[in-house]
């Protein structure tokens, strides 16, 4: 995740021409050799995201999940470090969250910025059957932890998926088959709305009711899945990958681009965030979110040693990835 994402940090916001200009000849390819690597604030919030999940009493539920996460969140929001062009919806639900608003008046009711999924990797990597861990209340935390600041169905909805996606991986799922099983999960989740974890969110929008609130997400989300299966059909590997599933800057885009990138090359992590870096959208969530993928499916060794010793929050990284394979 924090690789893709230090790759993609310095494309953000730059045409496939221009990055190509800057990095010859064919985009970024290595990490930088400064030290440290610098990451963006997705791999922040995702720390944020997955250190509230370690302090929270289990098992896990909103009394004593929201603390932790509102915590984590106003800390990052408040802090020095917080200088890596954060994305507005984010700042704003912090402040409100601060200030002591409800969570579910604190969020961002419109938002679906992809601010919602680039942090949720951790989740994804919580064990079904430890410290009480369903499949459905691991799909509730994702979305949860989505709502605290971006309270748009589709960004629920596609921070579940992403969650979903990486816990497929780890558990050996096949990438070539890991669209097919995510149009199948989503059509499954279509009408479930958590109550316990999301209460009364479902109104803010005046929805008729939660099911058709949460409806209009996984509505959304299976759109752009649909996008990434003909895209895989028709895999061009040299195009810029936005033409074909978005740029990215919202969160179901986002989750499509950044599953495109990686199932490009789902046996070189190296080449899958590279081609996620070369792209004209929200390029360092994209590749934030393809090195997320391939590190869920081929593990950390498949990442050039030498980079663990410059990226940026390295101790943080590691401490977090060894307390969740614990």
């Amino acid at each position: 995740m924090a690789y893709g994402d230090a790759l993609g940090a310095d494309t953000e916001f730059l045409s496939v021409e221009e990055i190509v200009r800057r990095y010859p000849p064919a985009g970024p390819h290595d990490l930088s050799t400064t030290f440290p690597v610098r990451v963006t604030d997705d791999t922040q919030m995702a720390l944020a995201v997955g250190e509230a999940l370690l302090v929270a009493q289990r098992p896990y539920t909103v009394k004593t999940l929201e603390d932790p996460l509102r915590d984590a969140f106003i800390a990052w929001n408040e802090s020095p470090e917080n200088n890596r062009a954060p994305g507005m919806t984010c700042i704003q639900a912090c402040d409100y969250l601060a200030c002591g608003l409800p969570w579910y008046k604190a969020t961002i009711s419109h938002s679906k910025g992809c601010g919602a999924n680039m942090r949720v990797a951790p989740v994804g990597l919580l064990k079904i059957g430890k410290d009480g861990v369903t499949a459905q209340s691991r799909a509730a935390i994702a979305q949860f932890q989505a709502a605290l600041t971006h309270g748009h169905p589709t960004a629920l909805a596609a921070a579940d998926l992403t969650a979903y996606a990486i816990a497929d991986l780890v558990d050996g799922g096949n990438p070539t088959g890991l669209p097919e099983r995510l149009i199948t999960y989503a059509q499954s989740q279509r009408s479930i709305y958590h109550q316990d974890w999301l209460g009364p969110l479902w109104r803010r929008p005046a929805a008729a009711s939660p099911e058709a609130f949460i409806e209009r997400g996984w509505d959304e989300c299976l759109q752009v899945l649909e996008r990434l299966r003909v895209a895989i059909e028709q895999m061009d590997r040299q195009s810029d990958p936005c033409l074909a599933t978005g740029a990215g800057w919202i969160a179901e885009e986002a989750l499509a681009t950044g599953l495109l990138c990686f199932l490009m090359y789902p046996e070189d992590p190296v080449s899958a965030i590279q081609r996620a870096a070369t792209s004209s959208g929200d390029s360092d969530s994209i590749a934030c979110l393809a090195g997320s993928f391939a590190g869920a499916h081929l593990g950390f060794a498949a990442w050039p040693a030498a980079w663990l010793q410059r990226i940026e929050y390295r101790e943080r990284l590691m401490r977090l990835g060894d307390a969740l394979d614990a």
